[in-house]
């Protein structure tokens, strides 16, 4: 067996995948939502469809530090992680005048980008799943002072924010382990959070491709024409050697044929969200088929383990649900 990558190895690794056996991953059973309330947030009033909140306030909202409250619940895949992709709708008032600061849904984005103008969102938001409907209030404190500037916000102000979360994807692949046979079959570690690394049999690799289901999850089967978020790393057979892999700077990415090979749009099609899949292969079927692929992979045979986080919405409408 190849030496572990030292990048992964670093992570602590808690599961191992040899032939017969998958590999486990983070679990969200034990996502339990707790909420912050204060007072002031029962002077907000908040109507509208869901996906989309509209929000007004009878009397000025103050808060010396972030709470929140769920109007509605949710259910499904709960957002866990602040590398995990979701979308929402959000409307942002001045709580001191009632003024709407933004009112718009979000494109599909990582919930550590939200962070950044608000930070702590991320507590607002902790195992929300699709469907609910939060209102929180941040104090100016609370709030990227860039802008607290640009909304006009005084320092004793507070922010109100509407959220209704519309779509959350997995943070990594949660379905069933799955019995995998054959030889000279790559192994497969995972670190707490999911991320793989992968070990090559001391072999020479197999003439064709293989592709086998680690994890099989229930979701929503992946077709020639979705619109797939993956997490994946690759490996060159030859060296053991990551040439690739998504998890390093922690952002999925939307499958697109144009920068990924035959072998791995071969791996993916017919699978489901919430799986996981090795792929090995061939060097006929490594190359990439368009010009805009980003990393460019090593000639020879290459190993793959993907994650299947969800499906893209097809808009960035209120509406979309995952």
């Amino acid at each position: 067996m190849r030496q572990i990558p030292a990048a992964v190895a670093v992570l602590g690794l808690t599961a191992l995948a040899l032939v017969g056996c998958a590999p486990s991953g983070p679990s969200d059973s034990g996502c339990e939502r707790v909420t912050a309330p204060a007072s002031s947030l029962d002077l907000v009033d908040v109507t509208g469809a869901e996906g989309l909140p509209t929000a007004s306030t009878t009397d000025p909202v103050y808060v010396s530090k972030t709470a929140y409250t769920d109007l509605a619940t949710g259910k499904g895949t709960p957002i866990t992680s602040g590398t995990q992709d979701l979308q929402i709708g959000i409307t942002v008032l001045n709580g001191q005048t009632g003024q709407t600061l933004v009112s718009a849904p979000t494109k599909l984005v990582a919930l550590n980008v939200l962070e950044q103008s608000f930070p702590t969102i991320g507590k607002a938001l902790d195992c929300a799943r699709p469907g609910a409907r939060i209102v929180a209030a941040m104090p100016a404190k609370d709030i990227n002072p860039t802008f607290v500037q640009q909304a006009g916000l005084s320092e004793s102000a507070s922010a109100v924010l509407v959220i209704d979360v519309n779509t959350v994807l997995l943070p990594a692949a949660n379905g069933v382990p799955q019995y995998v046979d054959g030889a000279n079959v790559p192994t497969v570690v995972l670190a707490p959070d999911g991320t793989p690394g992968i070990i090559v049999p001391d072999a020479a690799p197999p003439k064709g491709l293989v592709i086998k289901t680690l994890k099989k999850g229930d979701g929503e089967k992946i077709t020639a024409d979705s619109r797939a978020r993956l997490q994946y790393t690759g490996v060159a057979w030859n060296t053991g050697e990551v040439f690739d892999s998504t998890w390093q700077n922690g952002e999925a990415v939307t499958f697109a044929k144009d920068q990924f090979s035959e072998g791995f749009a071969r791996a993916i099609e017919g699978q489901t969200v919430g799986s996981q899949v090795l792929v090995v292969v061939p060097s006929d079927m490594a190359k990439v088929q368009g010009q805009s692929a980003q990393n460019e992979p090593p000639t020879g045979t290459l190993v793959y383990v993907i994650d299947i986080l969800g499906i893209d919405p097809t808009t960035d409408s209120p509406t979309a649900t995952q």
